[in-house]
């Protein structure tokens, strides 16, 4: 069963299963200040877990709950508080925090879509040199989802994120040698990066030979953007 029509719920469009409830719907813009859009997917959640109490419920949270600039705004307590009230409510749940997912569509201001785009209309990029970003394969995000399913990993809240960030300029350096591109950037002295720890998965990026950031990077811009 699957909740939501953005590009975490397309993931499991041809994989869905009957007794899990894939659950990435809601609040997504972490500018979000609206208390109506908080309490409409609060009310979706609690509904969605009466209507399937058998089912193992996999929440779709994010890793901006580390962003210290973040800290205290009101995406990121709804957020906690939906956490919360999965495991109090779900005999049998699974909360993933995603990084920053990478795959085709999506939302068009997503970080890589935003810098592509840009790339391709030849437009001046801000670059902040002291950010970094975690970027993550919407497949990898599939797969390791499936991998604590099935092993029967519920009942915790998982990061799942990439071994290493990559700062601003990483990325577009990456981008610029893939495209054969010189990209036209403003460096701004500011911005900022927080680490994710991932224990649960990190063999996982072992195991299948991703641990390489600047080709996992190149697949990625290989398999979407090409």
């Amino acid at each position: 069963m699957i909740i939501g029509k953005g590009l975490i719920a397309s993931l499991f469009t041809n994989n869905d299963r009957e007794n899990i409830v894939f659950f990435a719907s809601g609040v997504s813009n972490s500018l979000e200040t609206r208390a109506e859009e908080f309490l409409r997917e609060e009310n979706l959640i609690k509904n969605t877990i009466a209507e399937n109490k058998e089912k193992t419920f996999v929440y779709f949270s994010t890793c901006s709950i580390y962003d210290s600039s973040k800290t205290g705004s009101d995406y990121v307590l709804h957020k906690l508080k939906m956490e919360q009230l999965i495991k109090k409510l779900c005999p049998k749940f699974l909360i993933l925090r995603v990084s920053n997912a990478v795959g085709k569509g999506g939302n068009p201001n997503l970080l890589i879509n935003y810098i592509i785009r840009a790339v391709h209309n030849n437009e001046t990029i801000n670059v902040h040199t002291k950010a970094t970003r975690n970027l993550i394969d919407v497949d990898d995000i599939k797969n390791v989802t499936f991998a604590l399913i099935d092993s029967q990993k519920l009942n915790r809240v998982v990061n799942v994120a990439y071994i290493k960030n990559y700062s601003i300029i990483e990325i577009l350096e990456i981008i610029e040698q893939f495209y054969s591109k010189k990209v036209d950037i403003n460096l701004l002295r500011s911005g900022s990066g927080y680490d994710i720890n991932i224990p649960d998965i990190e063999q996982y990026f072992i195991e299948n030979n991703l641990n390489n950031k600047e080709n996992y990077l190149k697949k990625i811009l290989e398999k979407y953007y090409l």
